[in-house]
């Protein structure tokens, strides 16, 4: 990726291990722009560029400078033997602190919790410790689980990322949206009647909806259509990035099996946001059957994926209606497999069931 572009634009939300990673780059000049010595050293940028003697320059939490993108675009520009890496929270532009996009010069990298076929690298032999805990390292890591480290980390999210970009001071109210937000990750999202159980402006919510996407801890997915008179067109769904999140709001510490179902379809998005599509839909007919996840590819053609816990339980019900009206496509069923995936015709519809890690292989052919 560095070797395409100069820059190398790498975010994520917090805790999910952009400053590992960044720290485990070899033959780079490592900056962390929290450190006022830092900030200082970096107020004159061509003498800082011209001093930096190896090939790379990381500079993490990038948007805690005050004029980040003045000397993201100074080094792009006038020292092009550099590589630059940086780190932050949110989207680049997301606030007037990023004057410049910096448009033909970047490569954005996504970092998200960890996936489902990353598991083992990290020791982890049960999927329901990731859907309970979460993908962040230091949660998903830790000894044993601990709810204190999510109320911790959503002070954290909105001092050192909201507040620091954005400048709010609605803090209660921001953080109380969040987590009915959270509450209901994975259901239809209704703004009306979140503003009105929050006891915020409908207007104030939307506006709220944007920082969320913009800091990366929802994702909204838009429902899929073509002009079909039966399908839902209006509202999305809301997923929170984060199942241990998600877990902790709703007061769950342990889980039971009905509870992985809707957990367990977060991994599954997770794993499409990584593959890198950049259009995610999901179905809903007003007869309430629905697809969990769509994928427009090419022209005419629209693949299915539909996300089971348990394998056993796939019905064509969703699915055949939605073929009916998008008849070209692949269909995907994704579970926690263990074995080879497989293919099965069911209600006379071709299925392959498979894990988050092949639908990411077969994604990225």
């Amino acid at each position: 990726m560095l070797v395409r572009a100069p820059l190398v634009w790498l975010i994520g939300p917090r805790r999910v291990g952009k400053t590992v990673l960044a720290q485990s780059l070899p033959q780079a000049e490592f900056l962390n722009c929290d450190l006022p010595s830092v900030a200082q050293r970096l107020q004159d940028p061509e003498s800082f560029y011209r001093s930096v003697k190896k090939p790379f320059v990381v500079f993490d939490e990038v948007h805690q400078l005050p004029d980040p993108s003045r000397l993201l675009k100074i080094g792009t520009d006038g020292f092009p033997r550099l590589k630059i890496l940086a780190t932050g929270s949110s989207t680049l532009a997301a606030t007037q602190k990023f004057r410049d996009s910096l448009t033909g010069r970047k490569r954005v990298v996504k970092f998200l919790p960890v996936l489902h076929e990353e598991l083992s690298a990290f020791g982890i032999t049960d999927v329901r410790e990731r859907l309970l805990r979460g993908g962040l390292p230091p949660a998903l890591l830790s000894p044993e689980y601990n709810p204190e480290f999510y109320g911790e980390w959503v002070d954290s999210y909105f001092s050192r990322d909201v507040q620091e970009l954005f400048r709010l001071e609605k803090r209660a109210g921001f953080l109380r949206v969040l987590e009915l937000l959270l509450y209901q990750s994975g259901g239809m999202l209704d703004v009306t009647q979140v503003a009105t159980a929050s006891q915020i402006s409908r207007p104030t919510v939307t506006n709220w909806l944007g920082i969320y996407q913009m800091t990366h801890v929802l994702h909204l997915l838009r429902p899929y259509s073509e002009g079909g008179r039966r399908e839902i067109v209006a509202q999305p769904k809301v997923f929170g990035f984060d199942t241990g999140l998600v877990c902790h709001v709703r007061g769950w510490d342990s889980l039971r099996t009905e509870d992985c179902g809707v957990l367990w379809e977060h991994l599954v998005l997770d794993t499409l946001i990584s593959s890198g599509l950049q259009k995610i839909h999901f179905w809903r007919d007003k007869q309430q059957r629905e697809v969990d996840f769509v994928l427009p590819r090419g022209r005419h053609a629209v693949d299915a994926v539909e996300c089971k816990w348990n394998p056993k339980s796939f019905e064509t019900r969703g699915l055949a209606a939605f073929r009916e009206q998008y008849p070209k496509g692949k269909n995907y069923v994704i579970s926690p497999l263990q074995g080879p995936l497989y293919e099965r015709v069911q209600d006379g519809l071709k299925v392959v069931f498979m894990s988050p890690g092949e639908l990411r292989r077969e994604l990225t052919l």
